[in-house]
């Protein structure tokens, strides 16, 4: 339940009958946030805040770890932590809400210092898609971004999770919606059926694509290092896309939304380009 729901609709059946709501959760990982269907991953944990530091008296907030459960094996316990990283351990045995690790290369107060509420002129918009091949398997990253000057605007996301066709269709929408140059889509998992597959929801969007020569560390830090000079803004609230930048660590499989941002910065900010005389100006989000 959001919080606009429960004001409205909680809170008042509670009043009715004096009684109280009781809500549990656990600190979700970066794996179980990039499935999640929710448009806020962390919804739970910022309650969970608000809750601690609540002085009305209205809330009460606990925390347990793992290792306060009765009911887990001792030794099985001991088993898994030995596969885990130290941010894994700290988010799923001691239920430690980390909303930033410790070596990833995008912070939390970096992205919001930045951010903007509203698209400004831009000279070049492109949709970067990082594929997925199967239906069921992970999401297909869909960013929307554009670039006027040396300063980079991501605008949407789009990542889903379905067929080729699916996230194909979803890429084509947002390449009308933001009037975009061109989609810009990786390579490597596919090839040419990439654009083919782009090509079939509609064969007269640009496709341009995009081979992962280098490590995902290698292609990322240019881009972060861009928003570490204050020149990266996203353009509103993209809470699934900013997990994945503030919980990657180098080294880890980076997520999709991540890796399609990478692509179209460095189309945008890293690529030789032609700057567009006509400049894209949307009156709102």
């Amino acid at each position: 339940m959001d919080e606009d729901a429960w004001e409205v609709v909680g809170a008042p059946m509670l009043l009715d009958n004096d009684g109280d709501a009781m809500f549990i959760y656990t600190p979700p990982s970066l794996h179980s946030r990039s499935v999640s269907k929710a448009r806020d991953p962390q919804h739970a944990a910022r309650m969970f805040k608000k809750a601690q530091a609540d002085t009305s008296g209205r809330w009460a907030a606990f925390s347990f770890t793992s290792h306060d459960n009765p009911h887990t094996s001792k030794v099985a316990l001991g088993e898994i932590t030995k596969d885990m990283t130290a941010l894994a351990y700290r988010m799923e045995i001691l239920a430690e809400d980390v909303d930033e690790a410790p070596g990833a290369l995008w912070t939390r107060k970096i992205i919001e210092d930045y951010r903007l509420s509203v698209i400004p002129p831009l000279y070049r918009i492109v949709v970067a898609v990082d594929p997925s091949a199967t239906s069921g398997g992970d999401e297909a990253g869909i960013i929307t971004a554009g670039a006027r000057d040396d300063h980079f605007y991501p605008l949407g996301d789009d990542s889903i999770q379905g067929s080729p066709k699916v996230w194909a269709s979803a890429a084509v929408s947002a390449y009308y919606r933001y009037q975009a140059d061109c989609i810009v889509a990786e390579s490597n998992n596919g090839g040419e059926m990439v654009e083919l597959t782009i090509h079939t929801v509609d064969p007269s969007v640009p496709v341009k694509l995009v081979h992962a020569s280098r490590g995902k560390a290698t292609r990322a830090e240019p881009i972060a290092a861009i928003f570490e000079q204050g020149r990266g803004h996203m353009v509103g609230d993209f809470p699934a896309l900013e997990d994945e930048l503030c919980l990657w660590v180098p080294g880890d499989a980076s997520p999709n939304r991540l890796d399609a941002m990478v692509w179209a910065g460095t189309e945008l900010m890293l690529e030789p380009i032609t700057i567009r005389q006509v400049v894209y100006a949307p009156a709102r989000i």
